[in-house]
């Protein structure tokens, strides 16, 4: 029943005459500013609590419209606050602290403001961002691993769970407004599609706003975004890059901030994909490199080494620790190799320098704004250590993940035909640098990112900038601190207590410690703080100054490692390190203090068990078990022209698994086009039509394709086209047999597939092939829209 029905209901004005006196007019103006609740399609009015006689006698030319008072839950100079997180950028890289890789904006910041040379991470993507945005350890938060390897134990799920509501949720609910643009990848992977469930999506975890990937990488010429939660295409043009596409919405959503709610805070969380691989940038970024890194990685690491100790960033006893011996030299590389490798580090650089440039444009922003005396912006270099995941350098760093082996003149013979060394750092390529530039990026620790264990995993720079608060100081705050503790160091700011429940769920305990004494007293006594680390069964524990760790079983620049599967952790062999004296992990005391190593793997035990660490090593599961790699729970789908964008963990296991496909289509004489493709430009499999023919081609990873066509043309009418491909196991080779209208047309065999994904964020489509070009052949064609009509594709996995 509608409210003007209501009002036309003799028995309603009754009521409310004689129960309170109101007039009509007083009636409907109540009504109008909320006094009255109306329930609309009910028969039953809830009435409010009987005015007061004062109100309810007065007339409206008595009266006077007052608008009631809001109330305040945050300090009236509560500030804005910007979160800025790199990826995969090592301690070693950026200029500000005596690295090769140019970093202005970061220098900026940091001159008018504070730095942390001990803060820490998990060593690994979606566990930082987990840690990051709730205050809690990462496997407490169900986040073990990244996203794409959750696995079914509690600690490694890839959800976060409500009962650790986000720092976003916590201040949208204060006042704040809230928004994130960038790298998301804390969504279980097979839940990522336009079906949802859109639960655990940024905007259902407190951002009002997020536009940006919400896998763990995506090219940055191609890139698969989402704005809220619909999937959107970037623009084709050759000067597009995902990183100033971001930089352009968060400034724009400032100004609309300003000009729309100037009263209210806002967060913005800012995550770039740079430099996570892949490593896309244009060649004049590049270029700027060029002879830059012609010495190679252990000459790179003496000098940042070096620099380091002269701006007073690492502490003068700090000794450089050796490369591991399972690593390549510079020198054993051989010179027929060396401008590939160099080529690789020029590209990085210039990516990583170029998302530098793109933050500054949107600290500019802020400032031009009229707002960056009371923002305080973290601006965290790094959520890892610089990766190992392109191993020996490699044009398709799914590679890695995949344990695929490969060679370098398999890359190299690849890469001759896509246009040689020019075309690394393009959209052709999903290129990742050799390890050992990555160990480089990570000096003065050991390793690199994915082990937990020692810093050039888990230890990265920050910088933070409160003009109103902060005063601006050089002197490098070195207490022990993790990405756990941001925060529960915006809640001190802001004089909140943590809450008990949101939204109904009782909230968890937190696990990060604020840093805010630090802010303006680089030597105030450390807060007592233990902290552990788990990743891939490389695991550590801080109390007090001392640190003990293993490396555990995992070698992360070592191309398909054997034997992972007969790891036993209890054979580990610990370490143990007093860092108030040996900053980089140098002199191992385990023989000399075997009690104090003792204490620490108890404490380490103890810490494992009560954040869900157990069973340790979950997170290299789908390494050795492929085949349990988060899935559709279906085995048979029918698809039509209106399907696309289903990304690939979601997908039919097309390239991995046996599977038939049926295609019922329309075609005129000499149709072109897909019919359907998975996976983009580093690794796929598409069906598609040229010239009538029918084409099945296989991007095995970029350096194998394989192709089976037919020799006739399609004639113009109906068809019903078959592809039976049959693989015996994970990563096995596949027999592929074509029939049209149940004749056998062509036939042929990929030697090998990919056993887990192709790649990290690319789709399936039906009738085009978004995103990145799974096939060579139509790439400048691309999304090579199918000319015909496809009535449906049946997919059944077999």
């Amino acid at each position: 029943m509608s409210i003007v029905d209501l009002f036309n209901k003799n028995i309603f004005l009754e009521v409310m005459y004689s129960k309170y006196s109101l007039s009509k007019i007083k009636l409907l103006i109540l009504c109008n500013i909320g006094f009255l609740s109306v329930s609309y399609g009910q028969d039953v009015l809830p009435f409010p609590p009987v005015p007061s006689a004062s109100i309810a006698n007065e007339t409206l030319a008595e009266s006077t419209h007052k608008r009631r008072a809001q109330p305040e839950h945050l300090p009236k100079d509560a500030p804005n606050i910007i979160i800025i997180l790199m990826d995969d950028v090592g301690f070693g890289t950026p200029s500000t602290f005596g690295g090769g890789v140019n970093t202005p904006t970061l220098s900026k910041v940091y001159s008018e403001g504070i730095a942390y040379n001990e803060f820490h991470t998990t060593s690994i993507c979606s566990p930082t961002r987990a840690a990051l945005l709730t205050g809690r350890n990462h496997t407490r938060v169900s986040s073990g691993t990244i996203a794409e390897r959750a696995v079914d134990w509690d600690g490694y799920t890839g959800i976060i769970p409500k009962e650790a509501a986000t720092v976003a949720e916590v201040l949208k609910d204060y006042g704040y407004s809230t928004s994130a643009f960038g790298k998301w990848h804390n969504t279980p992977a097979n839940q990522t599609t336009v079906a949802g469930p859109f639960d655990y999506w940024p905007v259902n975890y407190g951002f009002q706003h997020f536009y940006g990937f919400l896998a763990g990488e995506t090219s940055q010429y191609e890139p698969r975004l989402v704005d809220d939660f619909t999937p959107v295409e970037p623009p084709k043009t050759e000067n597009y890059h995902l990183t100033t596409d971001l930089a352009d919405h968060a400034i724009t959503w400032m100004s609309q901030h300003k000009a729309y709610a100037a009263d209210k805070p806002f967060l913005l969380y800012f995550a770039p994909g740079a430099g996570h691989a892949p490593h896309h940038i244009f060649k004049e970024w590049a270029d700027k490199y060029k002879g830059k890194f012609d010495d190679g990685w252990d000459a790179y690491r003496e000098k940042v080494f070096k620099r380091q100790k002269e701006l007073g960033w690492i502490p003068k006893s700090a000794q450089l620790t050796a490369r591991d011996k399972t690593m390549a030299s510079w020198e054993s590389i051989p010179q027929s190799q060396r401008a590939f490798q160099i080529r690789m580090m020029e590209v990085f650089a210039g990516y990583v320098e170029h998302a530098d440039h793109e933050v500054g444009r949107v600290l500019d922003a802020l400032e031009a704004n009229g707002q960056k005396d009371n923002t305080i912006v973290f601006f965290i270099w790094g959520d890892n250590g610089s990766s190992a995941e392109g191993q020996n350098g490699s044009i398709s760093e799914l590679l890695a993940q995949n344990n695929v082996s490969n060679t370098i003149e398999q890359q190299l013979a690849a890469l001759d035909k896509i246009g040689g060394l020019d075309a690394i750092g393009g959209p052709l390529l999903e290129n990742n640098y050799h390890a050992a530039w990555a160990w480089a990026g990570n000096t003065p620790f050991k390793h690199t990112k994915l082990v937990a264990s020692h810093f050039g995993g888990n230890q990265n720079a920050m910088v933070v900038r409160w003009p109103k608060m902060i005063k601006p100081d050089k002197t490098p705050r070195s207490q022990f601190h993790h990405i756990n503790d941001i925060v529960p160091t915006i809640y001190d700011i802001l004089n909140i207590t943590a809450p008990k429940v949101v939204n109904g769920f009782d909230q968890m305990p937190m696990d990060g410690v604020s840093m805010k004494y630090t802010f303006n007293d680089p030597k105030a006594k450390e807060v007592s703080k233990i902290q552990f680390f788990d990743n891939n069964g490389s695991r550590g524990v801080y109390k007090d100054g001392w640190y003990a760790c293993t490396f555990g079983p995992l070698y992360p620049w070592i191309s398909a490692q054997k034997g992972l599967a007969d790891w036993d952790s209890n054979k580990d062999v610990w370490e143990l390190y007093n860092i108030k004296e040996d900053y980089t992990q140098f002199n191992d005391l385990a023989t000399k203090n075997p009690e104090k190593l003792k204490e620490l793997q108890k404490v380490f035990n103890d810490q494992a068990k009560a954040n869900k660490d157990y069973p340790i090593g979950a997170g290299i599961w789908l390494r050795i078990h492929p085949e349990d790699v988060i899935r559709s729970p279906y085995n048979s789908w029918v698809f039509d022209e209106n399907t696309s964008r289903m990304p690939e963990f979601s997908a039919p296991g097309l390239g991995k698994k046996s599977n038939k496909v049926v295609i019922d289509m329309d075609v005129k004489e000499n149709t072109s086009g897909v019919l359907y493709a998975l996976g983009g430009s580093g690794g796929g499999v598409t069906l598609f039509m040229e010239n009538g023919k029918l084409v099945y081609e296989y991007n095995m990873l970029i350096i194998e394709r394989y192709t089976v066509e037919t020799d006739q043309k399609i004639a113009a009418g109906k068809h019903k086209v078959e592809i039976l491909t049959t693989i015996a196991k994970p990563g096995a080779a596949a027999e592929v047999a074509i029939t049209v209208d149940g004749k056998p047309y062509s036939n042929g065999e990929v030697k090998r597939t990919v056993p887990a994904a192709f790649t990290a964020s690319e789709t399936f489509d039906v009738g085009e092939d978004l995103g990145g070009s799974v096939s060579m052949r139509y790439y400048k064609k691309a999304p090579y829209k199918f000319e015909g009509k496809i009535n449906s594709v049946k997919v059944d996995l077999l």
